[in-house]
């Protein structure tokens, strides 16, 4: 993946910052010492961060949602498919075990605002894993999901203008 630092900055100015409720800013401009090749997205867990690498010596951060106790993950795969409001189809035992919380979510939500994906989705291998909008704000900052890695909206629409398919996804 080819983002220069240069071309990365002059997207960035023409997006408005977005701030959680604590008026912190959920994105910055960072110092992020890697030698990970350009383009690739670490997401560090326990920061509750998402990092896309710029150069050996910066990176972009976002704030994220991750997964909570029990549903949290390490690991590393790529971006298989992208896509704008997405539908959300929650899998069986998702179903189950939030039937049995006495939470009802229905097997299939069409994309558009309220939707749980949010406005982006980018979909990690083969996995039911994806780095994805919200339709929960809140969320942002905590271990709060079923595994997937929530982003603010603009957030992961800001995420998938830099992003494409292959991409590598790192999470630790």
């Amino acid at each position: 993946m080819d983002l220069s630092p240069p071309d990365i900055k002059q997207r960035l100015h023409r997006i408005p910052q977005i701030a959680t409720a604590n008026d912190q800013p959920t994105r910055a401009d960072v110092v992020f010492k890697s030698k990970l090749l350009p383009g690739t997205i670490v997401v560090k867990t326990a920061e509750r961060k998402l990092y896309l690498i710029e150069s050996n010596q910066r990176a972009l951060s976002w704030s994220v949602a991750v997964g909570r106790e029990g549903f949290a993950w390490k690991g590393s795969n790529s971006i298989t498919r992208m896509a704008q409001w997405p539908d959300w189809r929650p899998p069986p035992e998702m179903i189950q075990r939030e039937a049995a919380n006495g939470h009802l979510i229905p097997d299939f939500v069409k994309g558009g605002p309220g939707n749980p994906l949010g406005s982006r989705a980018l979909y990690l291998g083969e996995s039911a894993y994806r780095i994805h909008g919200t339709d929960k704000p809140w969320t942002i900052g905590q271990a709060s999901s079923s595994g997937c890695i929530r982003m603010m909206n603009a957030d992961v629409e800001e995420l998938y203008s830099l992003s494409k398919v292959g991409t590598r996804v790192i999470v630790e």
